[in-house]
């Protein structure tokens, strides 16, 4: 058994096809179904149902593919420490961000990135959380960034910024009026969300529970987009997190972007990377950055909304 024979199962149980594992593995497909056999002889155990049509793995199979993995991911971390040993700043960088975060945020600290690091090529992935996390341990990814906590003992987790929530409103809703809310202001209002699996949901679930607020049936967004537009159409209100919050939107006549008295409703954002990355430090670094960035920019965002307001 060797490296080699682990990468073929891995591109089988990635294709379910012979055919196309081959060709993803730059071999033909005699010499990757013979080594497989070979494999399957060594251990002793069937990996594959074949027949013409699909192939099927075995219960046994998918315990020796998660294995797999998991050595495949510690070789590319070995030779991750390896190259990057002299500096952890040179080569590829995968950054990883939730959907309603990433779009907003990147944009503010990509540039400063770039000049700091002109060394890395960086490749951005968005995502659900689950989804992200899952891309960090395995090491497809070497940071995300996302909303917090995070409970994960093999992670760094190292807090950002708060970021404020501010509530959207029809220009003819009965809060359009006013300068500012309390939460408590919300009791009894129908307010729209996101759909499950995103975080943001979680975060103003916790605000409509402390508010006694209704989320509004039958209706489920899959982006924050979306719920712009529903405001915007007067079909209800929602919560926007500040970065969500453009100068466009500020200045349009049908939708009225609101502030919160102290105590705030806000989510935490933080960064994080495996405890044993080759790229801690280079993280460390790219954290500090962006939390030196951020704070004037939510600053000069709050003063924006509370004057348009």
């Amino acid at each position: 058994m060797n490296l080699r024979d682990l990468t073929y199962l891995l591109s089988v149980a990635e294709h379910k096809h012979f055919g196309k594992a081959a060709t993803a593995c730059f071999v033909s497909q005699p010499t990757l179904s013979i080594q497989l056999k070979k494999l399957e002889e060594e251990l002793g155990v069937q990996l594959f149902e074949r027949n013409n049509k699909k192939i099927l793995i075995t219960k046994t199979g998918e315990l020796l593919i998660a294995q797999a993995s998991v050595i495949m991911n510690e070789v590319k971390q070995f030779r991750a420490l390896a190259q990057y040993g002299l500096d952890p700043r040179v080569g590829e960088f995968h950054l990883g961000a939730i959907p309603t975060l990433g779009p907003y945020l990147l944009p503010h600290i990509i540039n400063d990135i770039r000049a700091q690091f002109p060394k890395l090529e960086l490749f951005l992935q968005e995502d659900k959380t689950d989804v992200i996390l899952k891309q960090l341990k395995v090491g497809e990814l070497d940071a995300v960034i996302l909303a917090l906590p995070v409970a994960d003992e093999t992670c760094h987790v190292e807090p950002l910024f708060e970021e404020p929530f501010y509530l959207a409103v029809p220009q003819d809703h009965q809060l359009s009026k006013r300068k500012k809310l309390r939460v408590d202001d919300l009791h009894d209002e129908t307010i729209l969300l996101l759909a499950e699996g995103h975080c943001l949901r979680d975060q103003a679930l916790q605000v409509c529970q402390l508010a006694g607020t209704i989320e509004k049936s039958r209706f489920r967004a899959t982006s924050l987009e979306t719920l712009r537009s529903m405001v915007a159409i007067g079909s209800g209100i929602t919560f926007l997190p500040s970065l969500a919050v453009n100068s466009k939107q500020l200045k349009q006549a049908n939708t009225r972007i609101l502030p919160f008295y102290q105590p705030t409703p806000m989510r935490q954002i933080g960064m994080l990377w495996r405890q044993s990355s080759a790229r801690a430090t280079c993280c460390m670094e790219m954290a500090v950055m962006v939390r030196d960035l951020m704070e004037p920019l939510l600053k000069q965002q709050h003063k924006a909304i509370i004057t348009a307001s």
